[in-house]
Parts: structure tokens; sequence; C-alpha cells
């Protein structure tokens, strides 16, 4: 039998960390620079479930190619943010913090996990954002081990860009280009919440 095989050459694995802003952003920007050029591309959203997100309808509009699955916890007030009439109010239930993970943020990861595999080893896609899956790590939800299991899994040409906070030393050893995103300076600080269209 034929191993699968992606379509990009000298295949990389790219880490972007950091506590600063812009780390899935610019996995998205490379992902719609890579569709620009017909690659397929795939983003699996560690601990993301809302609907919200920009990059959502942004994707489904300038490329429709590029698919998006969420696993993580929903808002519940995503409709109301969706259509403008609400702004996000800060509750913070869609995030976690540390002690207040759950069997389903467990379960869910588990199935972003699955998925992830699946597409790595049988190149589905070319191009594979694992976004915040280090958050996932810090979390508890995987371990570092499963998750460079996951990277070594990948079928030659694909290429494979992990996203978020706190990456263990394990995931930087195995990436040739690592980013740390640094915060300066950020609106938060001033007490200023999330906006629509910016950091959602």
């Amino acid at each position: 039998m034929k191993s699968a095989k992606g379509r990009i050459e000298d295949a990389c694995v790219q880490v972007y960390t950091g506590n600063g802003k812009g780390k899935t952003t610019a996995a998205l920007g490379l992902a719609l620079r890579a569709a620009g050029h017909g690659y397929k591309v795939r983003i699996i959203q560690f601990m993301k479930g809302s609907t919200y997100y920009g990059e959502l309808y942004s994707v489904e509009k300038l490329a429709p190619e590029v698919e998006i699955y969420q696993f993580g916890r929903g808002c519940r007030i995503q409709d109301a943010i969706k259509d403008g009439s609400l702004k996000c109010d800060g509750c913070m239930e869609c995030f976690l913090s540390k002690g207040s993970e759950t069997r389903t943020d467990l379960e869910l990861a588990a199935e972003a996990y699955v998925l992830a595999l699946r597409t790595l080893k049988h190149a589905e896609a070319d191009i594979v954002v694992l976004d915040e899956l280090t958050n996932a790590i810090y979390f508890g939800l995987l371990t570092a081990d499963d998750c460079v299991k996951l990277i070594r899994s990948r079928a030659e040409g694909v290429e494979v860009v992990i996203t978020g906070r706190n990456a263990p030393e394990e995931i930087i050893a195995e990436a040739d280009l690592v980013t740390e995103m640094s915060m300066v300076k950020h609106p938060f600080e001033k007490g200023l919440q999330a906006r629509r269209g910016i950091e959602y």
C-alpha cells in the first residue's frame, strides 16, 4: 500500500508561542496564503468552541476550502455576539483556568487529537494548523509526549503549524521554526475588554 504524502516541499514544523497577541492570527495568515496557492489547509482548534470568532467568517468568504474544526467550550451569548447585538462581556466561561478542567474538556481535546492524528498520518491536508495545542498541554488535557508522537506521525510533505502559550521544550525541540510573541503593552492592562473584529 502506498503511503500518504502531502504536497509541501521541505515541509516543516512551525510553532507560534509566547504571552503576546497574534499567534492564531499569524497561523491564519499563513493558511490564507497557502490556500491562495491551491494547498489544502485544515485548522484544528483545541479549547475553542464559539461561533463568533471573526476568522470563521473570513475564511468562509475568502477561502472556503480551508477547513476549521473547533473542539472547545461554547459561549452562552455567542449568537448575539455574532449578529452584533451584544459584545463579549468577559465572563470567561468559554476559557479554561487552572483547576477548572472538566471531563467534557478532556473529551473534546481527545476528539481533536484523534482528528489531528488522522489528518497528519494520512495527509488529509497539506498544511495542518493545531491551534492552542500547547495550551491543551499546559492545562493537562493532553501530554507533551502524546503531542510529540502526533507531530512525528505526520506524512511526508505535510506542514504543521502549532500555536499557543507555554510551548513545552519537547514541542520546541521538534520544531523547525519557533516564533515567540512577546507582550510589551496590551490594552487589557488599561481595563479595555476584548474588541469585536480585533480580538475576536
